[in-house]
């Protein structure tokens, strides 16, 4: 969904490493050139070297996503540099490994602001360029969890679960204001070897994949990254307000 034939430029939250990084380089072997958004400095750096060394532009940016200020500066300067944005891929996130009973009101709100709050202030920053220059795609990651809500996993406990939920309903809500020349779509993950995932997860990890997975396979970040460059880069494309899960069908939930 370019603006020109020349140039494709996509914005991807969280792009240090895990599921952002996937899907960052494979959108950079697409052509797109990229604007990184992380805390992460030292990832952000090697990331942003493995896309130039796939021949592509690249901006970082170390920014609290949860920022709505830093979205909007942000947003101004990959347009200021690149002219365009086609495509906003928020994928940033954190886990919150505490219940109802033990966490404080300052704990779920920053959950809610870095899972759900984040995805609002970039597509509030990015919906504006993307309306005038006649169109763009909008992927934001939320979670098999917000489909079960959730099991006993630090990642996945109901704070984390409900924020990821929102952001199905966003997305919904969402492909209606912005279409028709907006796609508005979800991505849900089910369990995948990331960084976070691997520290969450590593102990059962093998068992699941085998008792519960059909593919019997924990995911990688490509397969998720596979999903979001579809998404993003298809086209005619009409897929629009769907919460993908990519889970290798994760039979119990």
């Amino acid at each position: 969904m370019a603006a020109s034939d020349q140039r494709s430029v996509a914005i991807v939250t969280g792009g240090a490493r895990g599921i952002g990084r996937a899907c960052a380089k494979a959108l950079a072997g697409a052509g797109f050139d990229i604007a990184l958004v992380d805390l992460l400095r030292p990832e952000l750096d090697r990331t942003a070297g493995e896309i130039r060394e796939l021949g592509r532009e690249v901006m970082t940016f170390e920014a609290d996503v949860s920022s709505f200020v830093d979205a909007q500066d942000i947003a101004r300067k990959v347009v200021a540099q690149f002219g365009q944005i086609d495509v906003l891929v928020n994928n940033a996130g954190r886990s919150m490994p505490k219940g109802i009973l033990e966490i404080s009101e300052e704990e779920f709100d920053r959950t809610l602001a870095i899972n759900l709050k984040s995805c609002f202030n970039y597509i509030r920053a990015v919906a504006p360029v993307m309306l005038e220059q006649g169109g763009g795609r909008i992927i934001s990651m939320s979670s098999l969890n917000a489909h079960s809500g959730g099991v006993t996993a630090a990642v996945s406990r109901f704070a984390y679960a409900s924020a990821k939920a929102g952001i199905i309903g966003m997305t919904k809500a969402l492909a209606k204001e912005l279409g028709p020349s907006i796609l508005v779509n979800a991505v849900c993950p089910g369990v995948i070897e990331t960084e976070l995932g691997n520290t969450l997860t590593r102990e059962r990890g093998a068992a699941l994949a085998e008792a519960g997975i059909s593919l019997r396979r924990m995911g990688k970040p490509e397969d998720v990254a596979q999903t979001v460059l579809f998404l993003a880069n298809s086209k005619p494309c009409f897929i629009t307000g769907q919460a993908l899960i990519v889970d290798g069908f994760q039979y119990h939930i």
